[in-house]
């Protein structure tokens, strides 16, 4: 996975995947992104999953669509998944494209890890 854009934490209450993205990515980064993300939740997907956007400050529609991809996998393999931490442009984002109705969001990782 590339280390500048994600962390992983494991935790027995649920991982948590840390976004630490740049305003934009280049194709190869996405892609390796991409197929490290869905790879790593599909090994664990029956678990609790927590994506933390708190450094995210702008997603554009390739980000959107892993976002929606994640979430098909860990729902496949019987798993939760919360998005935390979003900030008030980024919810803009996702109720623009009406996806704040496919993820549950709480506010911070506190309260997804409690859920």
């Amino acid at each position: 996975m590339p280390t500048d854009f994600v962390k992983f934490h494991p935790n027995p209450a649920g991982n948590v995947i840390e976004l630490l993205l740049p305003q934009s990515l280049d194709s190869a980064d996405f892609d390796q992104l991409n197929q490290s993300m869905l790879k790593l939740v599909q090994e664990q997907a029956r678990q609790k999953w927590v994506i933390d956007l708190t450094a995210v400050t702008y997603m554009g529609s390739s980000m959107l669509g892993m976002l929606v991809n994640v979430r098909q996998k860990v729902k496949a393999g019987g798993g939760q998944l919360m998005l935390c931490g979003m900030s008030k442009p980024l919810m803009a984002i996702f109720r623009t494209c009406c996806m704040e109705r496919l993820f549950t969001i709480v506010k911070d990782r506190h309260a997804a890890l409690s859920a």
